[in-house]
């Protein structure tokens, strides 16, 4: 089960930049608020909380067809879309493309270079494309969409729709109207979870069960955590805890900034993700904490200077395993030079390990706040479980500052701003003011 060690936040150990357990008493009306919030259900947006008792037959049926005919997975979603699915994909099938079929690929961006380059290396007779979008309008991933079908038409003709499955609202939008004219297969995302919580549901575990990881073990791992952080009683939650801490040192001592640091190759998009979810999640009416990832060991090596003699501004969240899975002993070679004779026969699982406490020791021992959450192992069920952890703990945050933690006005003011700019019927208005701001602009060109 994942555990949370916050011991490195408190004022008994980094003194007076921790925070004091009074504190966080002090909040306690705040938290049964933000508990009630979530237990009593108070907004639809919750409904990620069910995916854990999801119905995965549809899922693996489709799964098992595309796994049977396809050479080539690829995935057209963007933000939470293509986050997640990355996320499960690189924890869980590390290299994969290297030892398993069908190859995934995830395209997220519309760079006309690498659309191009995708198109000149597909076999449009082995490929499958999975359209994700929940609202069905988002303008990178239709178009994206738009050049592949077309593409896959002009080489396959009517045959092109039976390589195509769209996972998105199975209430309405542009494409759930696209997969009934042209019966093409699809997968609902309930209508009232948001993309970036959207991980645990088809956006996810389509994804997952094609490249061979089990889609229910994600599912018990996210329940099993969703249980124990269900529990009113904040020093028996870990999430509430988790966002508390955190809460606490951005209005109390100002640290705006949460590093999320795994320590696993194969949690760094892991990481990613979190970032999105915390930023898209709580960035609103002037509040907010910044999130940026990280991965150890590397960024001992790139940020650690900053964190220990920067701005005080930070709070270090590591993710640590105990146990890998795999274990390489480093051979005993050039043991006549001292430096490596400390590392010959030592395992690699206790030098990562040996770093991760190091670097929280050295930024304990310099009173910078951090915490460590630790699974047991990287696999489906404790994967599952931290992406259930931080979506909890991210709307228990934003009942905290007091916003919405699941809408994102400014995400689809950009969205109506590009709508405007391609002449959209209706958003004259958008295209007026970019207008406007573009002749006002003072531009310097050399």
């Amino acid at each position: 089960m994942l555990e949370m060690h916050f011991g490195n936040m408190l004022e008994e150990v980094i003194k007076e930049k921790g925070l004091s357990l009074v504190e966080i008493e002090e909040i306690r009306d705040k938290t049964a608020v933000a508990h009630n919030q979530i237990c009593g259900r108070k907004w639809d947006e919750l409904a990620f909380i069910d995916l854990v008792s999801q119905d995965t037959s549809a899922i693996k049926e489709i799964a098992a067809k595309i796994v049977e005919n396809s050479d080539l997975f690829l995935l057209l979603g963007i933000g939470g879309s293509a986050m997640g699915p990355r996320a499960i994909l690189e924890a869980l099938s590390p290299m994969h493309n290297f030892r398993h079929s069908p190859k995934i690929f995830i395209y997220d961006n519309i760079d006309p270079r690498s659309l191009e380059a995708i198109i000149e290396v597909i076999d449009t007779r082995k490929t499958t494309v999975n359209v994700v979008s929940k609202s069905g309008n988002t303008a990178e991933t239709v178009a994206s969409f738009m050049i592949f079908w077309a593409h896959m038409v002009k080489a396959l003709g009517s045959d092109a729709a039976k390589r195509f499955i769209i996972t998105t609202n199975p209430e309405g939008g542009i494409l759930r109207q696209i997969v009934k004219e042209n019966d093409l297969m699809s997968l609902p995302i309930h209508p009232s979870i948001v993309g970036r919580y959207s991980v645990l549901s088809a956006a996810g575990l389509l994804l997952s069960e094609i490249a061979g990881i089990n889609s229910d073990e994600l599912l018990l791992g996210a329940k099993d955590i969703l249980t124990k952080c269900s529990n009113a009683e904040l020093w028996e939650n870990p999430a509430y805890m988790f966002s508390v801490l955190l809460y606490l040192m951005c209005v109390k001592e100002k640290r705006t900034v949460n590093v999320m640091m795994p320590y696993a190759d194969g949690l760094k998009s892991l990481s990613e993700w979190f970032c999105q979810l915390w930023a898209e999640s709580l960035g609103k009416l002037g509040l907010g904490i910044t999130p940026y990832p990280a991965v150890g060991t590397t960024d001992q090596h790139s940020q650690l200077q900053l964190w220990m003699e920067g701005p005080e501004d930070k709070v270090v969240i590591f993710i640590r395993i105990d146990d890998y899975g795999s274990n390489i002993r480093i051979p005993v070679v050039f043991d006549k030079i001292e430096e490596f004779k400390l590392l010959s026969g030592q395992c690699l699982n206790d030098l990562i390990n040996a770093a991760a406490k190091s670097t929280e020791l050295a930024l304990s021992n310099a009173s910078k706040p951090n915490m460590t959450i630790t699974i047991p192992a990287l696999d489906a069920y404790h994967v599952g479980q931290l992406f259930m952890f931080f979506e909890i703990s991210t709307t228990f945050m934003g009942f905290l500052f007091g916003v919405n933690p699941f809408n994102q006005p400014w995400i689809e003011a950009g969205k109506h701003n590009t709508f405007g700019l391609l002449g959209k019927s209706g958003f004259q208005k958008q295209r007026e003011d970019i207008e406007r701001m573009a002749k006002d602009s003072v531009c310097w060109k050399l």
